[in-house]
């Protein structure tokens, strides 16, 4: 019997009936759970914390109240007494006691109100038996209260009893009502691990539940998927034959679809699929792997220029630091290997986040993301991901030098550098007659290149435009460092450094920002030396700050040489 679409449609939904079903009594069980459960959360978030809190506030103010009482006690043995000090004294032992006794009344309400609420059950003894207590535990600081007030007087009134009876006595009262509290905390204590460790016993009973029945559906699936794998199992073998025919490299096979149901729409899709195997083959062996396989796709199948078009695109620049002191010290073969390799590692992030690799140069690598090969509105993210992840994986490739260089002393110090900038390039095939490439140029391309070597100037490792900012500014962490002039370009641009993504700066590093946010302020508005004072304030926190160090020279020139401050704050670079 073959299958078509609609018995296979039904037995689909006789799953989902059958588990639906199962779902129903899952939700109705756990209901019951949820219900008591949230009613001891809810206990202990309405009655019992707040009580325990309130109980320890009780405690905290009666303790201050006694070390009051102490240094009213050594003010008055003092021999030249204070006055002022002893009625301040005075002053916060009475407000210690004003707020103990509202403290206490709150609790007494809070109780009332539990043991009045139908909503939420309580553990109505030991709220009944706490109801008790506080009253007399408030009766007891009272009579502390006022006991120490009429030692008070009498001292006023020259009539002053031993200053150690008084002290014994008010020991004794103490004690009492530590007593009491501690009476107080015990039964709350019981009672909120009680309430605590009845919801953990329900969420238990939940998992169990739902447990139980997640297997006893898992086994009514299979055996109902058992019914219908029976009739799918020949056309799922042709397939199988299909592919494993793919899979030894035939790209002739075609399957014969007989029905007119999901196998047969399954079938289909496989000898498209098999078509535009032997479409990307052909592609493969004209075009090699020196060309990323999407501008190939891009361009067999028309959706790529082969003329120039205008883009608003993410580029970007990186160079290897002192590259060129290396390759003094390694052979030819030497320099090959370590290039390769470090081209490895870097290439890997900008693939991951969908960028195009346009070249090596050198040392050197220029990339690009935007349309088609990535949304229009988040070609600046990738862009800045992938140089995050290429600067982490810098560590991975310093401890491969060893290896690399054959060497296990005197290993260089290896860094890069990096630009991003966004904007409108032109991209299309670009080149000669008889050799040309699919890549982007233009002003934007220029200053990625510019913005890679400003970080030298700065002692930063990667530097982005404003414009890469503002379109990743929801997920990227960044400073402002400069308002710059490149060579080459008369309009002013602010850079920024890439520092990390959203929320994963540390705290040292969001102070450092902040500083020197506040240092650039105060040089923007012509203040040196609060920005000056920022700027030192940076390098408290990282000494090996680049921008902090730049700028605090800066300000020092400008003091050596004040014509050469420019109103604008515009700095120019004369280097690219």
């Amino acid at each position: 019997m073959r299958l078509t679409r609609r018995p296979i449609s039904l037995k689909v939904y006789s799953i989902t009936l059958s588990l639906l079903a199962l779902m129903v009594v899952v939700t109705g069980l756990s209901t019951r759970n949820l219900q008591n459960l949230n009613n001891e959360v809810a206990a202990l978030s309405r009655y019992y914390i707040p009580l325990d809190q309130q109980v320890g506030s009780v405690e905290t103010l009666v303790r201050q109240q006694i070390v009051h009482v102490e240094r009213i006690m050594l003010l008055l043995q003092a021999r030249s007494r204070d006055p002022a000090a002893v009625e301040e004294e005075k002053r916060l032992f009475d407000q210690r006691g004003i707020n103990a006794d509202q403290v206490i009344d709150s609790s007494v309400r809070l109780i009332d109100e539990a043991l009045a609420s139908t909503e939420v059950r309580v553990d109505r003894v030991a709220l009944s038996l706490l109801r008790q207590e506080l009253p007399d535990i408030q009766g007891a600081r009272q009579h502390f209260h006022g006991t120490f007030r009429q030692f008070l007087t009498e001292v006023e009134e020259g009539n002053a009893r031993s200053l150690k009876l008084v002290r014994e006595a008010l020991a004794g009262e103490k004690e009492g009502i530590n007593r009491q509290l501690e009476k107080i905390i015990l039964v709350l204590e019981k009672t909120t691990q009680d309430a605590a460790d009845r919801a953990q016993a329900e969420e238990l009973k939940a998992i169990r539940l739902n447990w139980g029945i997640t297997l006893i559906a898992g086994i009514l699936g299979l055996l109902l998927a058992a019914v219908i794998t029976r009739n799918l199992v020949e056309p799922v073998r042709r397939l199988l034959g299909g592919t494993r025919a793919v899979e030894q490299g035939d790209l002739s096979i075609q399957i014969h679809a007989d029905s007119a149901d999901e196998i047969a729409t399954l079938t289909e899709s496989f000898n498209h699929m098999v078509t535009g195997l032997r479409e990307k083959e052909r592609i493969r062996d004209t075009f090699g792997k020196y060309v990323d396989p999407r501008i190939v796709a891009g361009l067999l199948e028309n959706q790529l220029a082969f003329s120039g078009e205008k883009k608003t695109m993410s580029v970007f620049f990186s160079d290897l630091v002192g590259f060129t002191q290396m390759c003094e010290n390694l052979t030819p073969d030497g320099v090959v290997k370590f290039l390769n390799q470090y081209f490895t590692l870097m290439a890997e992030p900008i693939r991951e986040h969908r960028g195009i690799l346009d070249k090596f140069i050198g040392d050197a690598i220029m990339a690009y993301w935007g349309p088609p090969f990535t949304a229009e509105k988040e070609h600046a993210t990738l862009a800045c991901f992938a140089a995050l992840d290429q600067m982490a994986r810098m560590e991975r490739f310093r401890a491969m030098l060893p290896d690399i260089m054959g060497l296990r002393k005197g290993l260089p110090r290896v860094d890069v550098r990096m630009g991003i900038t966004t904007g409108d390039v032109t991209v299309g095939n670009i080149g000669s007659e008889s050799s040309r490439g699919f890549t982007v140029i233009g002003d934007t391309v220029n200053l990625a290149s510019r913005l890679e070597g400003a970080n030298k100037e700065y002692g930063t490792g990667i530097l982005i435009s404003e414009d890469t900012w503002e379109m990743a500014r929801e997920a990227i962490e960044v400073r402002e460092v400069d308002r710059i002039r490149v060579v080459g370009k008369s309009e002013p641009v602010r850079v920024f450094e890439l520092l990390g993504r959203k929320g994963e700066l540390d705290a040292a590093t969001l102070e450092l920002r902040t500083r020197f946010e506040e240092g650039l302020a105060h040089y923007r508005n012509g203040e040196l030396d609060p920005a000056e004072a920022s700027f030192k304030a940076c390098l408290g926190i990282r000494g090996d700050d680049g921008p902090s160090k730049v700028f605090i020279a800066r300000l020092q020139h400008f003091r050596d040489h004040p014509e050469a401050r420019r109103a604008d704050g515009v700095w120019d670079l004369t280097k690219k």
